[in-house]
């Protein structure tokens, strides 16, 4: 697939097909949440794992989320301090989730959801047409994240990537995100990334 404008990629993610674009942290695979098992299918990734939604703003994914007043008052403040950023938050799943975000995980494990909003200009511009989009590192998995979109191209050729000025890259940083998931008291650091969680 030949690399594509901003107003291309968002029409073809509107219609639910796979697309690419720069985040604020490695490059992401993108769908709408509910066509999700495109992200496994082309990944090859363990249905085990679930995927990430990523929005322009913290108030399109409280809905995708459930807890207490109390809980809901620490992970605003969390995302009031660090978002938008590379830290993702990994919440009770509220019954607004798409099923195609768990793979095939038994539906008695308590689910859980990884929510962010990155710190990057295009990947909100994106985000704000399309609403939250179902995300994953683009990369084969088991292997590194791939960081140019010509990359991204040449190892899914039916991804819809963005196509940069001049082909000049629009990464900002390497490292994935810092995972942080709620236990019910507090934060457990699933992987320490960019973001060092106070």
């Amino acid at each position: 697939m030949v690399q594509v404008s901003l107003g291309s990629l968002v029409a073809g993610a509107k219609a639910g097909k796979l697309v690419s674009f720069p985040t604020d942290t490695v490059p992401a695979l993108a769908v709408l949440p509910e066509q999700g098992e495109l992200i496994f299918a082309a990944k090859q990734r363990s249905y085990e794992k679930p995927l990430i939604l990523l929005a322009a703003r913290a108030s399109q994914l409280w809905s995708f989320v459930t807890g207490n007043e109390d809980e809901y008052k620490i992970w605003h403040k969390v995302a009031n301090t660090y978002w938008p950023g590379a830290l993702t938050l990994v919440l009770p799943a509220s019954a607004q989730v798409p099923k195609a975000l768990f793979g095939i995980l038994p539906v008695t494990e308590p689910r859980t959801v990884g929510i962010r909003v990155p710190d990057c200009a295009i990947a909100q511009s994106i985000l704000e047409q399309t609403g939250p989009l179902a995300t994953s590192s683009a990369n084969l998995s088991g292997q590194p994240p791939l960081q140019t979109m010509s990359e991204i191209e040449a190892q899914f050729p039916n991804v819809l990537t963005l196509a940069t000025e001049s082909n000049k890259e629009i990464q900002q940083n390497s490292s994935p995100s810092t995972v942080a998931k709620w236990t019910g008291k507090n934060w457990q650091i699933l992987r320490q990334g960019a973001v060092k969680l106070e």
